[in-house]
């Protein structure tokens, strides 16, 4: 069991390692130009050298900022992003709980109060300009995630998410639920703030977003939440329509497809207009979102009254 949990972790921590390293590679091979390739072999030691820079710089305080919600934000933003991953199903005996899908979403509902701390703390008019913009985005669109999981949860019949793995041995459910499939991958960048709904970050109009006054530790604080954000989405996506289990292999490979999938889309495609942006959200995903989840509901009752 020891040896199997150290496997479990040193795959986490390749995956980890190969996503930071990844985006950049990825995105120079997208636009015909080499990424990283001098730090290490190929540029794989890059995001280390990175972080150390980061973290060795000269930490700025703006003078007229609030001090406290500046300084705390990007900790609890990192903090939020992590805590979130004791919903997994882990078979190691790790915290594995009865209502983690519950939490996930109360989890993601909480990142919210970071970015808006991080912008409005700031005191910057750019900084507050990218959390508003990042909280509208975010409430906007959990509420299409929150209904995709719904039909979702119709289907296995409860909040564990070790269910999906035990539904998903012999069919993955990509492939009866495909629509709610691509909806939720676009939640996801949305959620995460990634391209091409990156408004929180918009450097063309906006400088940095929420993040402009950020400099050092705290940038790379906020950095490693995003990051940690996308695995987690990219993790959550492979067990909801993927299956398999934490301790395969095949499963680590499915959810680094997934985050390559991130990477690519942030290199194909320019940023979307933010009022279509919303008109997406509210018009497009919402409306199929609880079309399915009326579906699946009906088609639950229905199957319980064939087989009683």
């Amino acid at each position: 069991m020891m040896s199997l949990s150290k496997l479990v972790g040193y795959l986490v921590l390749v995956i980890f390692v190969l996503v930071a390293v990844l985006e950049r590679k990825i995105l120079g091979y997208i636009q015909i130009r080499k990424g990283p390739n001098k730090v290490g072999f190929m540029g794989l030691l890059q995001p280390f050298a990175d972080a150390v820079k980061l973290f060795t710089k000269e930490q700025t305080f703006p003078t007229m900022s609030n001090f406290i919600p500046y300084y705390l934000s990007p900790v609890f933003s990192l903090f939020v992003a992590l805590l979130v991953w004791l919903v997994m199903p882990y078979e190691i005996g790790l915290i594995s709980f009865n209502m983690s899908i519950l939490f996930f979403l109360c989890c993601t509902s909480l990142g919210v109060y970071s970015t808006m701390g991080a912008g409005w703390a700031s005191n910057s008019k750019y900084a507050l300009l990218g959390c508003l913009r990042a909280v509208a985005q975010t409430i906007s669109y959990e509420v299409s995630l929150a209904l995709i999981l719904l039909s979702m949860l119709f289907l296995v019949g409860g909040f564990d998410l070790s269910l999906f793995t035990d539904l998903q041995r012999y069919l993955w459910f990509m492939f009866f639920a495909f629509p709610l499939g691509l909806l939720w991958f676009a939640s996801c960048l949305a959620e995460t703030n990634r391209t091409p709904f990156d408004f929180a970050e918009g450097e063309s109009e906006l400088v940095s977003g929420f993040n402009t006054e950020y400099s050092s530790g705290g940038f790379a604080l906020i950095f490693m939440a995003e990051y940690a954000s996308i695995l987690f989405m990219s993790v959550l996506f492979a067990i909801i329509f993927l299956g398999g289990t934490l301790i395969s292999a095949a499963f680590y490979l499915k959810a680094m497809f997934i985050s390559f999938c991130f990477v690519w889309v942030r290199g194909t495609l320019p940023r979307f207009r933010y009022d279509k942006l919303m008109y997406l959200a509210w018009k497009s995903f919402l409306p199929v979102a609880l079309n399915y989840a009326i579906f699946f509901m009906g088609l639950k009752i229905m199957l319980e009254s064939v087989l009683m």
